[in-house]
C-alpha cells in the first residue's frame, strides 16, 4: 500500500454544506486564516449567510468529538435576471492546503451555481496566486480580463469565466 493511499484512508471525509448562523465566527477564523489583506468582515459574512440571491457553502470534517470543524468554504452572488454566478471567495484553512479541498470546494461551488440556473461562473484571482490560477485552468477557467490595482495592496486581478 502505498502512503498516498494510507493518507487518502486515514483522512477524514469532507462535507461540503450551506452555511447557517452558527458557521459565522468559524468563518470569520478562517478568513483570517486564509486572507493577509482584502478580509470580509463579519458584518459582510453574515448578509451573505442570511442573503437570498448569495450561497456561502462549507466544507466541514468531523473532530474527535464529532463536532463539524470548518476546514474550507466558498461565497457565490448571483443576480436577478442574470444567468452568471459570481464566485467572490474561495478559501481552505492553511494546515489544510494541498489536499484537494479547493477543487472539491469549487465541484460545490459551480453545482450550486447550476441549481439556481446560472450558465456561467466568474471570478477574480490575484495575479500572484499561482495555486488558484492552477486550480481554474485545470478546471477550464478562461482569462477574459485583467483589472489593475483591484486588491488592497494594489495587486491586479484576473477575471476568469467558465461556462457550466
Amino acid at each position: 500500500m502505498s502512503a498516498a493511499s494510507q493518507k487518502d484512508e486515514t483522512a477524514p471525509a469532507v462535507t461540503l454544506r450551506p452555511a447557517t448562523p452558527a458557521d459565522l465566527d468559524a468563518l470569520v477564523a478562517l478568513e483570517h486564516a486564509a486572507f493577509v489583506g482584502d478580509r470580509a468582515e463579519r458584518r459582510a459574512i453574515r448578509h451573505a449567510i442570511r442573503s437570498p440571491s448569495m450561497t456561502v457553502l462549507v466544507a466541514v470534517t468531523d473532530d474527535a468529538a464529532g463536532r463539524d470543524t470548518l476546514v474550507g468554504a466558498a461565497t457565490l452572488e448571483r443576480r436577478r435576471g442574470s444567468r452568471n454566478a459570481r464566485l467572490s471567495s474561495i478559501a481552505v484553512s492553511p494546515v489544510r492546503s494541498g489536499l484537494g479541498l479547493g477543487s472539491l470546494i469549487l465541484d460545490g461551488a459551480e453545482a450550486d451555481a447550476r441549481t439556481h440556473g446560472c450558465t456561467h461562473l466568474r471570478l477574480e484571482v490575484r495575479a500572484d496566486n499561482g495555486a488558484g490560477i492552477r486550480l481554474y485552468e485545470r478546471r477550464g477557467y478562461n482569462r477574459f480580463a485583467v483589472i489593475p490595482d483591484y486588491y488592497e495592496d494594489g495587486m491586479e486581478a484576473w477575471r476568469y469565466a467558465k461556462a457550466l
